[in-house]
């Protein structure tokens, strides 16, 4: 699930899984259909910004929590990605909030560029792996509890 070079059926690849189908669409607000070289998909909502020495700031960007819990992630005033669970937002790996840290090194200013549809559907995969793993997290928590009552406990000679 956490290894993003590997396709994972029913969520990333193949027949999309329906639960996981509404989460982190991408669109214009209007609706339209998002045009590269409009500038659509360039990243300019302030996430990320260039501090002291290239290292990479986070910013504040723009994001909508909604009254459900989800979250509209937007890139810039004309598209945003819809519906992402405001569990998987949150979710952090190392201390960083996942999506936002991804979000903060590809700025337009930073990147150079705006993002390539491959990057913008890599964020709906990432918020659909997240969410998958985070639906799986009790069964892995008793799964590791069973582990750990058949474990052999080893003694040093």
């Amino acid at each position: 699930m956490l290894d993003t070079e590997a396709p994972v059926p029913g969520v990333t690849a193949g027949t999309i899984k329906d639960e996981l189908k509404s989460i982190a669409v991408f669109q214009r607000v209007d609706g339209k259909h998002a045009s590269p070289e409009a500038g659509d998909l360039d990243l300019t909502a302030g996430w990320g910004h260039a501090g002291k020495g290239g290292v990479t700031m986070p910013g504040k960007g723009k994001l909508i929590r909604r009254d459900d819990g989800a979250c509209d992630i937007f890139l810039n005033d004309v598209a945003f990605w819809r519906n992402v669970p405001g569990t998987v937002w949150d979710y952090t790996i190392g201390g960083y909030q996942v999506i936002k840290k991804w979000l903060s090194y590809r700025e337009k200013p930073l990147l150079g560029r705006g993002l390539s549809p491959d990057e913008v559907r890599y964020v709906t995969e990432m918020a659909r792996r997240l969410t998958a793993l985070i639906a799986l997290q009790s069964c892995l928590d008793d799964n590791y509890r069973n582990v750990i009552q058949t474990t052999y406990p080893w003694t040093n000679p």
